[in-house]
Formats: structure tokens, sequence, C-alpha cells
């Protein structure tokens, strides 16, 4: 098809559910994507974070080349030897437990959410969640969702759930009740604005859960698999949860998610409890092993605590450069640039020069290379960065520290 034809038949046969940018892709490598005129961008957002080890990393590839000759899906009433040898890389990277997989975040969310619902056993089923998170768009993961925006529309929304300022203790030990089984959060906030739970904070919710015996999920859909400098961001915190949810670049590019759940509870799901027709199937878990293979054989770990440390550093050279930037924050590869102007002029001019990034919460401009970006790209993409900021700042006035954030996208 060429481009036109392309664009008038998104129109005509796909839902329209996204805000889509003019570009068709058609080829992609580590941080390059290539476009259908050939045009190459620098891709700092690659796919909310799915190609964390790069587009079309060489070890998913082969991966994915060798398994889907032999064996591309087989049910989950039989065993195959790709989902255990993936459940043991995980359970070796996290903490003792038990896996349960299926295809995207918001599924193992869902799925957090039945065996929190499992373990109150009818007598406790409330889960608090937090303000500005983001747990994805079934209508379960909608109602954790402490986000008005993305849940209008929907009702009635299940119940069950109460959702609380983040990092703020006095408001949740307020919310407990003894109808409570679970406190729900992300360690980082994507999609609320790259928010980063205070350590203190995180180590009281530990102590306050098993003082009470109230579950403790992380949804590491975003950050795990090495995107903060540690192969999940629980470790930064010392603070081990009962589940962990996890998605995004856990495939490197093909869809899958799990659910991790503390081994001391993991047998509270019985047979027949919960199931995901296409969860675990020997190819994506194939490719999955290819990701940790990738990460470690090319020490992206230690990349990303080291390139999170560089592109810190430059973004805050811009800060000092430009009033419309308030704030930088973010740990590892997970960054954000909180402007006092709205972030989509400036994300629209690096598309147009070649640079791919995102803006959340309207002026929270969202940064997340892949985990082997290296120095020159990230100079590169800095450069674009600035001569859009300086294009779209010419002249306009910046708006007042205290005017509060919209919300809105």
């Amino acid at each position: 098809m060429k481009k036109q034809e392309i664009f008038d038949n998104y129109e005509k046969y796909i839902l329209s559910t996204y805000t889509r940018m003019p570009l068709i892709a058609v080829k992609g490598k580590g941080s390059q994507l290539i476009d259908i005129d050939g045009k190459k961008y620098l891709d700092f957002f690659p796919g909310w974070g799915v190609n964390s080890v790069g587009h079309c990393h060489p070890k998913v590839m082969s991966a994915v080349r060798d398994q889907i000759g032999k064996l591309i899906f087989v049910a989950n009433n039989f065993y195959h030897s790709n989902q255990v040898k993936l459940a043991q890389e995980i359970i070796y990277w996290s903490f003792p437990g038990k896996v349960f997989f299926c295809n995207s975040g918001a599924e193992a969310n869902e799925a957090a959410i039945k065996f929190c619902r499992a373990y109150g056993q009818g007598k406790r089923f409330e889960i608090i969640t937090m303000e500005d998170s983001f747990h994805g768009r079934t209508l379960g993961a909608l109602a954790a969702t402490g986000q008005k925006k993305y849940q209008e529309g929907f009702d009635p929304l299940p119940s069950g759930f109460k959702t609380i300022p983040f990092n703020d203790m006095d408001a949740l030990k307020s919310a407990i009740t003894e109808k409570t089984v679970a406190i729900m959060l992300e360690l980082i906030q994507g999609e609320g604005g790259i928010n980063i739970a205070q350590e203190d904070y995180i180590r009281e919710i530990r102590e306050l859960c098993d003082e009470r015996n109230i579950l403790l999920i992380f949804d590491e859909v975003q950050t795990g698999m090495g995107r903060t400098g540690e192969m999940f961001c629980f470790k930064h915190y010392k603070v081990i949860p009962d589940l962990m949810t996890l998605a995004k670049s856990l495939g490197g590019g093909l869809p899958i998610g799990a659910l991790v759940v503390r081994k001391e509870i993991a047998d509270t799901f019985k047979p027949g409890m919960h199931a995901s027709t296409f969860g675990g199937s020997p190819l994506v878990c194939k490719a999955s092993l290819g990701v940790f293979k990738a990460i470690q054989k090319y020490k992206m770990l230690s990349n990303t605590k080291t390139m999170g440390t560089y592109l810190m550093e430059q973004l805050q050279q811009l800060k000092q450069k430009f009033d419309c930037i308030k704030e930088v924050r973010g740990l590892g590869l997970m960054i954000g640039v909180e402007l006092n102007i709205e972030g989509k002029g400036i994300v629209e001019e690096c598309f147009q020069n070649g640079l791919l990034i995102n803006c959340t919460q309207d002026r929270v401009l969202r940064i997340m290379p892949a985990l082997n970006v290296t120095k020159k790209q990230i100079n590169r993409a800095v450069i674009i960065l600035e001569r859009a900021m300086q294009k779209i700042t010419l002249n306009q006035p910046a708006a007042s520290d205290k005017e509060k954030v919209s919300v809105t996208q």
C-alpha cells in the first residue's frame, strides 16, 4: 500500500481509539525506527517501553526464529519447557514465588485483583490505589486507576477500590478498614507524570501490610525489566511485595504479561480459578528468555545506570537554559521533564526533526530510551530537544510555577 492509502484505510477500517502520529513504521533496529519514506527516527520512547532492549534485538530475534519453526502455541492444560524456564528466570531476579502468564499489563493487574479477592475469602475485598496511577484499560484495572479522565464514559465501574493521594502515609492509614485486602501502587507512576515513590513511604507500607495481613502489590508493568537500572524497581527500595505485575518490555516486542506471587500465598489460586488462553505460549516465552539474555550479556543494567545519570545531567543543563522547565526527575532511563507550558508542541517539533518522545499529563515530557542507548544517541536527542524548545518557547510567556498542571490528555 502507498502512504495515503494506508492513512485512508486506517480511517475506514480501524477503530479510532488512538491519537496517532503520521508515521508509518516499516523497520526498526536498536534505537532507530524507519518510516515508509525512509526517514530515520531516534526512538526515545519505544512503544511505552515495550522495546526496552531496542527494536528487533538479535537475542530476541534469534529466540523467535528458533522457536517459530518448532511450536508456536500449545494450550495451558499441557506442559512446555519455555514457560517454566521463563518463570525460573523471573523468580531468580525477583523473589521466591510462582508466576501466572497472560498477554498484557492490564491482564496481569486483573489477575492480581482477582487473586486478592480470592485471598480475602469474601470478607475482605477492598483495594487501595493511588491518585495519578495507571493500571490498564479493562474494567477492573480501570477502576483501580487513579485518573478520572480514563474512567469517564465507562460507569458503572467495579466497586471495591479506594483512591488516595500518592506518598501520603496519613491518607493511607485513614483509608484502611476491616475490608481492606490489598494496597496497589506503581513505584514510579509512568502515565501519572514520572512521580517517584518515597523510600520511607514504601518501607512504612510494607510494615503496615505485615501488621494487618494486607497484600502489597507493585505494578512494575513499566518499571520492570531493567528500566530503572535494576531488573525490577522494588530492588531500589529493598522492600519485597506480595504480588508484582509485569508486561511491556518482558516480551521484547511480543505480547506477554505476568503476575508474580510470593511463595507463601501462591496456592490461593486453585486450578480453574483463573486462566488466559494465549498466556505464556512457547513463542512469547522464548522471546522473553531472549530479553533476559540480552540484558545480561550486554550489561544493560549497568548501562542504564550510567546513561541514565548522563541523560539526567544533560536535561538538567537544559533546565538552566529554559524557564519553561520546572523539574527534571526520574530513575535510570525513566525520566520526566515537567514543563510550565503544554508539551504537545515540543513533542511534535521533535517528531519533525527525527526524535520520538512522549508527553503525559499535558506537561510532562516522558523520555524512556532503550536500555542499550549510547552517549552519542543521547547527545543527538538532547540537541533536537533543545532546538524544539527554542522554537516553541520563542516569545511564549512562561506560566506561573503556581499554575495548576492540567491532567486532561
